[in-house]
Order: structure tokens, then C-alpha cells, then sequence
């Protein structure tokens, strides 16, 4: 692939950077450029592409994209650039999550070429709930590496032509409701913590401080257990009923594995 290669990302947990690192080696592009907007701090500025290609892609939370995500993806301006979007979610469903996400980049100017859905490791999953454990596993990102190529072919029959092609994705509108956040979060122990600030550093909303104690603003968590899944100690847990109620749910109904699902 001719030009630069932005990758415009938003993974609390990682696992939505690493499908995405893998479809980038398949596009093959000579020059890539990371966009992470996974923390808070990045700026309100547009960021504008006017010529390469948009690799896009999210975590699917309740069948939609993170509102954290979107407000950051806002930022974003094409002029007729190519995209490739891509969702991930955690083996439940991906309800409205890539149709939204193909919608905000056309919305922002891009023109969505290829999509796909791929599974990562849940937001609640560990030890004793392992939903989708592990994943992206090698597997996947073969196949993510495969969907790169593939998306690689689409962007030159796009360049050589200069006609927008057809991209249809599962999904409709209105989009799932988003249900009002939660007022809760995860709770650090206090007798395991020792305060290194590596939870402040992975949460994506800015909602924990560490000032002596860790101090958690619940109204700004996203649930997205970062900080539970990185912390080196251990000492970050969640232990609201609803999130307990949603995992045994979970663990029931969606521990079929699921595989991954291209659109060009």
C-alpha cells in the first residue's frame, strides 16, 4: 500500500490495539502512524487526514461504541480518505457497534472500504470467569493479518478507480440505547495496594487519583477494568452486584467461542 497508515485507536484493555497491529503487518503499508486516543489527556485539536489511509477501530461495550471512544474519534477529519473499520467485543455480541463506527467515520469525512468484527479477552473476564480468555489468540491474528491483505486490496481498487465502493455491515438505526452510566467502579484493597499509580495511569477516563489513597470518581468509570487487569498487585476489584449479576449471565450463555467476521 502507497501513503501513510493512521491508526486511530481507542483500547483500554489492548486487545483492540493488538487486532488492529496485526491487520496493519496485512495491509503492508511502507509508513504507519499511531492515533491511540485510549487516555484522556490527548487534546481537543481536530486531527486531520488528507491523504493515506484510516485503520479504525474500537471495543464493543454493550453492543456499542465506548461514548469515551466516540467523543475522541470526533476529533477526526477526513477529506475522502479510505478507512477500515474494525469492532471488538468479548464473545457476547457486537449489536450496532461497527455500523456506528462506519457511520462516524463517514460522518467525519472518510470513506469506509472494508469492516470486521473480531472477539477480545471481556472486560470482566479472569480467573474464575474466563470469557473469551486470552483472546486475540494466534488464530485470530492470522486471520486479522489475512483481512489486512485483503482490506489492502480493496484500498488499491480504490485508488485506481476513485469511486467510492459498497460497504455494508450488520447493524441498524436507531442505534442500541445506551443505557445511563452506572454510579460505580472498581475498589482498591488497600492492603495489597502500594500506590505505584499504574491504575491512574491505564484509566481512560481520568477517573482515579492517587493522592495518599487511591481515589476512584465512579460517575467517570466505563467499566472497562483496566485498571483491574493492570494492576501489578492485584489490588483493584470489582465488587458490584450488577457487574457480578452480568459475568454469572455471561458465563452461561456466552462461553461458545466465536470467531471473527469480515466485510469488504
Amino acid at each position: 500500500m502507497n501513503g501513510e497508515l493512521s491508526i486511530a485507536c481507542f483500547s483500554p484493555t489492548g486487545t483492540t490495539r493488538r487486532v488492529l497491529a496485526a491487520i496493519a503487518e496485512g495491509i503492508g503499508a511502507k509508513k504507519t502512524r499511531w492515533l491511540d486516543l485510549t487516555r484522556p489527556n490527548g487534546g481537543n485539536d481536530p486531527i486531520k487526514l488528507d491523504d493515506g489511509t484510516l485503520l479504525i477501530g474500537a471495543p464493543v461495550y454493550a453492543g456499542r461504541v465506548p461514548s469515551a471512544a466516540v467523543k475522541r474519534f470526533k476529533r477526526l477529519r477526513g477529506n475522502g480518505v479510505p478507512a477500515v473499520i474494525v469492532a471488538v467485543y468479548g464473545n457476547r455480541a457486537y449489536d450496532d457497534a461497527l455500523i456506528e463506527l462506519k457511520d462516524l467515520a463517514a460522518g467525519a469525512g472518510f470513506v469506509p472500504l472494508a469492516a470486521a468484527a473480531f472477539i477480545g479477552e471481556h472486560s470482566f473476564a479472569g480467573e474464575s470467569a474466563p470469557i473469551a480468555m486470552g483472546r486475540p489468540d494466534d488464530k485470530d491474528l492470522v486471520v486479522a493479518r489475512e483481512f489486512g491483505e485483503r482490506a489492502g486490496g480493496r484500498l488499491l481498487e480504490f485508488a485506481e478507480s476513485g469511486k467510492a465502493l459498497s460497504l455494508e455491515v450488520p447493524g441498524g438505526t436507531p442505534y442500541k440505547e445506551q443505557k445511563p452510566q452506572a454510579d460505580f467502579s472498581p475498589v482498591t484493597r488497600e492492603d495489597l495496594c502500594t500506590l505505584c499509580g499504574t491504575c491512574a495511569e491505564l484509566c481512560p477516563t481520568g477517573a482515579i487519583v492517587v493522592d495518599g489513597r487511591v481515589i476512584t470518581d465512579a460517575p467517570a468509570c466505563i467499566h472497562c477494568h483496566a485498571c483491574v487487569k493492570g494492576c501489578p498487585e492485584g489490588a483493584r476489584v470489582m465488587e458490584a452486584e450488577p457487574i457480578k449479576l452480568i459475568t454469572a449471565w455471561l458465563l452461561a450463555n456466552c462461553m461458545d467461542r466465536r470467531e471473527p467476521e469480515i466485510f469488504i
